[in-house]
């Protein structure tokens, strides 16, 4: 059995022996449930999504290139002439002076249509679309990440928690002792010495439920960290071992092949290589169709009213830029060098991590049955001293130290049982199939594809969906 919590204070259940009395209560805050919540709640989740519907827009803002760009102008404003004419120029020899008051005014549009640019529109949506499936799988990563640290979180609070109690139960062992040697010095039978012993060991005993207590506290603020709620009656948490791939190869192939942070890398590269062909249309001739129509009243004295309109092809061919679009095209070719390379760099991470959490894994199962025997034997052998001690036999340091045995042992039993569960949790993550969908949380899963749909082909609007 795992660990469980009533009344904020955590110990193992009854097949630990070190369980006196304590059941499990019937609305305990589960960690089915506070996983749930930090589905929900945890700020760097959300924050993630968040990022993920801002790059969703990446793509219409590259779609925009196939649309025609409008333009209205208007103008209004007064122009005073005035024209002095010399007198020796003028046949009647005498000169003429005159003045001329317009209010022109006008209005006009224009409209400019790409037609051709060197397919560096449609690179530019490969490239945003891209963009928007490695932000997923990012997004996926992240609620990985969350996922695991909540479970962590949790079992972090059942461990201290189950260790301060430990610790508790400890001192008032040692206390007892220290009773006991005061009674057997103040007849003769035993030395200062072993009353001395005995102090220290509640001295200790003391110090370390102190620190445990510490612990516990800083396990229940990250558990409001990560989880958005306060650890209260928490019941049993247990591995998932059903969901977890068959073999350690199985773990490793699984995370090679689907982790999101392999294909978030996967799909960067795909980004990259339209990145190079977006900065090669710069040496591309480019081919748009521009129309324009305007009126413009009082333009002068005599015209009341002019109107035009043109429509022109306009070819531009770039010769010399400068050399700027070169060196453009040389970093996005080593860019995407760079992102190749961290493909490789994330499966080797996954891989390590998959072995390392499977190694975790049948570690803690194997340290789970050690203590169990280990604390059965320490039982055995701390009864046994006790009984020797009352006849002489034995000193009181070695009742200190089969107590601190016994304890040591309980401590191991509550920590393996902790790593059970996490390691669990952790090999499902190095797999890259850590997710509410797979652990079956009952919880309105996100699905980044509503937000995508929404934006993509929207030509006008700054609301967004969600009517910000």
């Amino acid at each position: 059995m795992w660990l469980s919590a009533t009344g904020g204070k955590v110990v193992a259940l009854a097949a630990v022996a070190f369980v006196v009395g304590i059941s499990v209560p019937a609305q305990a805050q589960t960690l089915e449930q506070s996983l749930v919540a930090a589905y929900r709640n945890n700020p760097t989740l959300n924050s993630q999504r968040a990022a993920t519907r801002a790059t969703d827009e990446y793509v219409p803002i590259a779609l925009s290139g196939y649309r025609p760009q409008i333009f209205g102008t208007a103008y209004a404003g007064a122009q005073w002439a005035e024209t002095r004419v010399d007198p020796g120029s003028v046949t009647a020899g005498t000169g003429s002076l005159s003045v001329a008051k317009t209010y022109p005014t006008g209005v006009g549009i224009t409209i400019s249509q790409t037609i051709y640019n060197g397919l560096k529109t449609a690179n530019s949506v490969r490239s945003a679309e891209s963009q928007v499936r490695g932000q997923r799988e990012l997004l996926r990563n992240t609620e990985q990440l969350v996922l695991l640290d909540a479970a962590t979180a949790y079992m972090n609070v059942l461990q201290n928690a189950a260790l301060v109690e430990l610790q508790k139960q400890n001192l008032e062992a040692l206390k007892e002792e220290l009773r006991a040697a005061r009674d057997r010095f103040s007849v003769g039978e035993i030395t200062r010495t072993d009353v001395a012993q005995a102090e220290a060991s509640v001295a200790n005993a003391q110090s370390e439920l102190a620190l445990a207590e510490s612990n516990l506290n800083t396990a229940n603020a990250v558990f409001y960290q990560v989880i958005g709620l306060r650890p209260t009656k928490l019941s049993p948490g247990r591995p998932i071992d059903r969901l977890l791939p068959k073999s350690e190869k199985a773990a490793v192939e699984s995370g090679i092949t689907s982790h999101p942070a392999v294909k978030s890398a996967e799909y960067a590269v795909d980004a990259g290589v339209s990145n190079v062909k977006v900065a090669e249309a710069a040496l591309s001739p480019t081919l748009t169709l521009n129309g324009a129509a305007s009126s413009d009243y009082n333009s002068t004295l005599n015209i009341e009213r002019q109107t035009s309109a043109s429509a022109t092809l306009n070819l531009t061919v770039p010769i010399y830029q400068g050399g700027g679009e070169y060196a453009s095209i040389r970093q996005a070719k080593e860019t995407l060098g760079q992102l190749r390379i961290e493909v490789d760099v994330n499966r080797e991470q996954v891989r390590a991590n998959a072995v390392q959490y499977w190694g975790s894994l049948e570690a803690a199962k194997a340290a789970i049955e050690s203590a169990q025997a280990s604390v059965a034997a320490n039982e055995i052998a701390l009864r046994g001293v006790r009984e020797e001690w009352r006849v002489g036999q034995r000193t009181t340091l070695d009742v200190l130290n089969a107590q601190t045995a016994l304890f040591n042992a309980r401590a191991s039993l509550v920590i393996a049982q902790r790593d059970r569960v996490v390691a669990s949790y952790a090999v499902l993550s190095a797999s890259g199939r850590l997710s509410a969908t797979t652990l079956g949380l009952k919880v309105p899963i996100y699905n980044p594809q509503v937000h995508y749909d929404q934006v993509r082909d929207a030509w006008i609007g700054v609301r967004t969906p969600g009517g910000q």
